[in-house]
């Protein structure tokens, strides 16, 4: 078994379809051969019945003389073999018997007790060890017409001619079997070689992109199939795709974070080149200026904190949500813990709330961090003294300022990874707070959206899946 499983697919294949078709063959075979035996040995049954009427003067001549042998000057009896079986297991051979046949113990036994009452048939021997087909039948007439001792009527047929027939048999579905199988073996190779050439093809595209980490490359793939193999291509072309889309955005990642890392960094040298050449000159720089100088660096290592900060946040949210940290969540609460969050960063503002009950399924930390981003928008933009609307209805969150909203033509571009607005480009940010928003939503199964609102401003809704009651099994 470890040797047959160690061998290729096609191979297994074909020898599990010969095997089948041997299984087979061999069935039908065997059961056509033992059909035609038992109609054969029919076929002779009745010819001895028919010809069981052995003349009564050579029956009595039998009892009279009981002979050991038969007389060849008379012609035989339909080639038959005829003798008379007495109680003690001698048998008197019919002069125009063709041989004499062997007595068995169970032909002795049925005669002498008799238990002899209708004709029975076996197979058995002559004295020279042919094969015959006996029938023995009571005989209860003595020589002169009157009962007497049981005795028994024994008639034979060489089955010289059946097993011949037989044997030829056995050799031409022999032959049968073996062609069939062969060719069965033939068709299962060729079954299996056209069956597993897509995975042929598909282990050949896995090995390439193994070897050469080339993920453009996709397997032809009939669109109107829809059978295993079919499936199996398009998963495999949707894995490259989706393999090939994450290779992109990983890279598109690494290139914006590296260009959004160059200025905060650039600047930091600047500054730090000039505090050390003060210092290696003599020259001190006026405190005003040094001053400067320090609150720049702290406010670039500050940009760069949540550069940092935001990078992660986002690779943890491309990576997926554990199932372990997925849970059922009160946005409500979410939402007023981000509030207070909020209101701490505009003191100056007026942020309201009207927050109906909400139960989803999300990461607690990761909401609330999408949460937090849209509030610290709305705070960012609005005017000084100005208002902050925030409500909660039916599963969607809406959050209204009343900044100088967004542009139309840049809508389309604010979940972007490091997008910014050229007027915003000033204010402190990486560009990552929407696209964290953004990922964490659709991670939830929810959607989010961008549009400018009436009067000015602009509203950020977030609609997300749940019910207005916890699940009973949520305190």
């Amino acid at each position: 078994m470890r040797r047959f499983r160690s061998l290729p697919i096609r191979a297994r294949l074909s020898l599990l379809v010969a095997a089948a078709v041997a299984f087979g063959v061999a069935t039908v075979s065997v059961t056509c051969w033992f059909i035609v035996q038992g109609k054969l040995y029919e076929q002779v049954d009745n010819d001895l019945q028919r010809g069981m009427r052995a003349p009564p003067g050579a029956i009595v001549n039998a009892l009279n003389y009981c002979s050991a042998t038969p007389d060849n000057t008379v012609p035989p009896f339909r080639n038959n073999y005829v003798q008379v079986v007495k109680e003690n297991g001698t048998a008197c051979v019919v002069d125009n018997s063709i041989g004499k046949v062997k007595v068995t113990l169970s032909d002795r036994t049925a005669i002498k007790n008799g238990e002899l009452n209708k004709s029975y048939f076996r197979d058995g021997t002559d004295e020279d060890g042919n094969a015959v087909r006996v029938m023995l039948r009571p005989l209860t007439t003595t020589a002169d017409g009157q009962p007497g001792p049981n005795v028994g009527l024994m008639i034979a047929a060489s089955l010289k001619s059946t097993q011949s027939t037989l044997n030829d048999l056995a050799l031409v579905l022999l032959l049968v079997s073996g062609i069939g199988v062969v060719g069965a073996g033939a068709v299962g190779l060729w079954v299996a070689r056209a069956g597993l050439r897509p995975v042929d093809e598909l282990t050949e595209a896995v090995e390439h992109v193994a070897r050469t980490e080339d993920l453009t490359i996709r397997i032809p793939v009939d669109e109107e199939s829809d059978d295993e193999i079919a499936r199996l291509s398009r998963s495999f072309n949707s894995m490259t795709a989706s393999l090939a889309s994450s290779r992109e955005l990983q890279q598109q990642l690494i290139a914006d974070a590296g260009h959004e890392l160059r200025t905060p960094l650039t600047s930091l040298r600047t500054n730090i080149e000039l505090l050390t050449r003060s210092e290696e000159i003599g020259r001190p720089i006026p405190p005003a200026d040094r001053k400067a100088l320090l609150a720049s660096v702290t406010a670039q290592m500050t940009e760069l904190a949540a550069l940092i900060g935001d990078l992660q946040t986002l690779s943890r949210s491309d990576a997926g949500h554990p199932a372990d940290r997925v849970e059922v969540v009160a946005l409500q609460d979410t939402v007023e813990a981000a509030l207070r969050r909020a209101r701490l960063r505009g003191p100056e503002l007026t942020i309201t709330a009207d927050l109906e009950p909400w139960f989803v399924r999300a990461e607690p930390s990761a909401l609330e961090r999408a949460i937090v981003n849209i509030l610290d928008n709305a705070v960012k933009f609005s005017p000084e003294g100005g208002t902050v609307d925030v409500r909660l209805k039916d599963g969607e969150l809406t959050v209204r300022d009343h900044g100088p909203g967004i542009p139309t033509d840049e809508l389309p571009h604010v979940f972007d990874r490091f997008w910014r607005s050229p007027d915003a480009r000033a204010l402190p940010g990486s560009g990552l707070g929407l696209s964290i928003v953004a990922r964490t939503v659709q991670q939830a199964g929810g959607e989010v959206s961008l549009h400018p609102a009436k009067g000015g401003g602009t509203i950020a809704a977030v609609r997300l899946p749940g019910a207005p009651t916890a699940p009973p099994d949520m305190p």
